[in-house]
This record gives C-alpha cells, structure tokens and sequence, in this order.
C-alpha cells in the first residue's frame, strides 16, 4: 500500500495520540533544557520531520543534521530545500571521507555491498556511522526517530539509553508511536515530506539499498532486503546493548 493511499484511512485520529504527542513534546524540552547542546539526526524521512516540527515551532534549542551519504534518492536531497523553504532553517549536512570511500571502492567495488553482510555493513560505517561520529562530537545528547514497530531490531527500543560508543545520551521520543500517529500528525500539521513516501517507501535510505515495498510487507522490507530481517541495521543505532560489529574499511 502506498503512503498516499495509507494517507486516506488515516483522517481520523488515532486512539491516545493526543497523550503521546503531549508525551513526545515534554521529553523535548527536557533534552533542550537538559541536555545542551543536542541534535537530532535526521534521514528526512517521515519520523524525522514530525520531530523537526516540533522542534523548530517550539524554537527549542536543538539542532538538526542529516547524513549526506553520496548515495541519497533526489527525493531525499530535495527535503533539504523543502525545510529551508517552510521553516527558514538549514539542516547541517555530514559528509563521508573522500578517502575512506575510495579505500571501500578499491576492496569491494562500488556496488560491493550486495555480496555480503560485512560488505554492506562497511559501506554503512564509510558512509554514515563515521560522519555521525563527527556529528556528534561536543553533544550531551541525539535523537533519532526511531520506533519500536518498525522492525524486530527495534521491538525493545527505550525512550531514553545511554549511547557508550559516542559516550552520551540517546533519546528515541517517537518510540511508542505508530505509523498512523505519524501520518495523522504530518497531515494535520501540513509538514513537508518526501515524495518517495507516496511511491510505496515508507523507510527510506541510500537509493541502492532501498526499494518500494508490496502491500502486507513490512515497513523496513524495502531496506537491505536481500538481507536476513535480524542484520538490517546500519550500525547507527544500537541492538541488544551493543553496536552491531562493523568491519572497518583498510
């Protein structure tokens, strides 16, 4: 089912959503005021906007960045532009290493990442849990916009945990939504989104590991789905307590 479509049952609002949101807006003045500086990591997807919303009509005191893979649907660079337009802020962009990236080509290939898990997982380190480690130097605290029903890796997922490889907080105040508060909340508040969302991608990431999915799939299908439901994570989060194990790159 497309978003689009998904879009049209979900007018109505969902049962408790008003407590959840009250909920998610109070754990975000908390990190603001708390947890100086913090930032939220955002993939310009749908989550991520719901939380920039907040965070930018609140004129809270907390930044944004997103990762800028190299490897990014049009779509989703278009996002960017999409902010600065509605809300007059500008999301600051982590690059990965020229040379990192070039090492990866020369031992996997370009495309490399379809061979194996630790291929893959490479490629993620080079591209995104390296450029976050410099995103998130400095900072008492992110955020992410994660959610418990999103994926069997994130069934136990806390509001709040203690990142120890970056040595700082962690908040996930979406974690108990659904993805009809999700909507519901982007449509009543008319907050930009990406279009690949109404083309059947309800997780978006880099544009060679990520697919449409096919109604009655799960939501993160289209991610790495040549992989087992249990290895799709990047290493940017954590799993059972521990950073997924990274191989890295020379």
């Amino acid at each position: 089912m497309s978003t689009q479509s998904a879009q049209d049952s979900r007018r109505l609002e969902p049962i408790g959503f008003q407590e959840r949101l009250t909920a998610t807006q109070a754990i975000l003045r908390h990190i603001a005021t708390q947890f100086s500086p913090a930032v939220l990591a955002s993939s310009l997807a749908a989550e991520d906007m719901v939380l920039t919303d907040l965070i930018l009509k609140d004129a809270l005191s907390i930044g944004i960045f997103s990762l800028e893979t190299g490897r990014l649907h049009q779509e989703t660079l278009a996002m960017l532009d999409k902010i600065k337009q509605h809300y007059g802020y500008e999301v600051a962009l982590f690059r990965p290493q020229n040379d990192a990236v070039d090492r990866y080509v020369e031992q996997y290939g370009l495309n490399g990442f379809y061979d194996s898990v630790e291929a893959r997982k490479a490629c993620c380190h080079v591209r995104k849990v390296e450029p976050l480690g410099r995103a998130l130097q400095g900072k008492q605290a992110w955020i992410t916009g994660q959610r418990r029903a999103q994926s069997t890796t994130r069934s136990e997922l806390a509001v709040q945990e203690h990142d120890a490889a970056h040595g700082l907080e962690k908040f996930n105040p979406l974690a108990d939504w659904s993805e009809d508060d999700v909507w519901y909340y982007l449509q009543q508040f008319q907050v930009p989104y990406n279009g690949l969302h109404d083309k059947g991608y309800p997780s978006i990431g880099c544009e060679p590991c990520t697919r449409a999915i096919q109604p009655g799939e799960d939501i993160r299908a289209g991610r790495w789905w040549w992989e087992n439901p249990e290895s799709k994570e990047c290493g940017l989060h954590l799993v059972d307590g521990k950073l997924i194990r990274i191989k890295q790159v020379g």
